[in-house]
């Protein structure tokens, strides 16, 4: 199936580019609060303390913006990607790294872009070009660096890994079904709805969130409304909006800049720092980022090229995610 991307001009790609980094930044900055949360918080409840507070929030948004209900035909793909990627994938993750150490969580779930340029290929029809995949290696490699570096000895168990590898798995299912649904919906409207249905799977744990939210640290509270806020409600969506400009490949391979960040946030914010293989780790990730980002010669001018043949033709401007049909 070949999904298409909305049209883009030069500027459109430029602020693309800055939603992707928006993302990337507020996600980073998640691992530092879920620190605190999840000390007082079980993993359940602080995914549903989460969701709650990203959906309340994006519902002021749509109010405020009058958006309306998603179109029927965008509605599987938020389903599915609520189900797994807001709801599944934030319970599993919280609590696998209560099982693991941050650097086996951080090597597990760093699988997830690969999953994602692999279905998205064979789901989506995405391209394969080399410097994609030779940037998602590179990055890859600075992963597991990373992740190498900050394992501790002995802090991992089998439930641990097998939870947060489900965990990749339900983000990568869930980027890929998201693509398609942004294809008929804003990407408010498929960040907001996404929200709540994991919210709704979520309900469940009410139970554990109301008792744990009577006793836990002002802090926590605060860390869970903040991983509510800025990185669900505000970076699910520009995620989205930079989503619905390119392919799911390329976005998955940018999420590669996450354990980069988390180091130089946690050397800033923690006082943790960093050993030499952790910062040649991340300087692998951010290096494979801007590997996979760019585009050759021979591509940009092909993409000037094609929307001229397309124009004398009488045809839109429009830029497919798989290349030619």
């Amino acid at each position: 199936m070949n999904v298409p991307s909305r049209p883009t001009t030069p500027r459109a790609e430029v602020l693309a580019a800055g939603a992707a980094g928006v993302t990337v930044v507020l996600w980073a900055s998640a691992f530092v609060s879920i620190r605190s949360a999840g000390a007082a918080y079980s993993p359940g409840a602080l995914a549903l303390g989460r969701l709650l507070a990203g959906a309340l929030t994006l519902g002021a948004i749509c109010l405020l913006r009058r958006e309306g209900l998603p179109p029927r035909s965008a509605w599987r793909g938020i389903l599915i990607s609520g189900l797994l990627w807001f709801g599944f994938y934030m319970v599993a993750l919280n609590w696998g790294e209560q099982e693991v150490d941050a650097g086996t969580a951080a090597l597990v779930v760093n699988i997830g872009p690969v999953l994602i340029a692999l279905l998205g290929a064979r789901l989506l029809g995405d391209a394969m070009p080399p410097r994609l995949l030779a940037g998602m290696a590179v990055s890859f490699a600075g992963a597991v660096t990373v992740g190498l570096s900050m394992s501790g000895g002995g802090g991992s168990s089998v439930l641990g890994v097998v939870l947060c590898l489900l965990a990749a798995v339900a983000y990568a299912a869930g980027v890929v079904a998201q693509k398609p649904a942004l294809g008929a919906a804003s990407p408010l409207q498929v960040t907001a709805y996404g929200c709540l249905v994991g919210a709704v799977a979520c309900l469940p744990f009410a139970g554990h969130l109301v008792r744990e939210a009577a006793v836990a640290p002002l802090t926590a509270t605060l860390n869970m409304v903040y991983l509510g806020v800025f990185p669900t409600a505000l970076a699910f969506t520009t995620w989205a909006y930079a989503l619905a400009r390119t392919t799911a490949s390329r976005m998955g391979a940018t999420t590669y800049a996450v354990p980069a960040l988390v180091v130089l946030m946690s050397w800033l914010a923690l006082g943790e720092v960093p050993g030499p293989l952790t910062l040649v780790g991340g300087a692998l990730c951010l290096a494979g980022v801007a590997v996979s980002r760019s585009r050759s010669g021979a591509g940009a001018a092909a993409r000037t090229a094609a929307p001229a043949s397309g124009r004398a033709a009488g045809e839109p401007r429009a830029d497919r995610t798989s290349g030619p049909a």
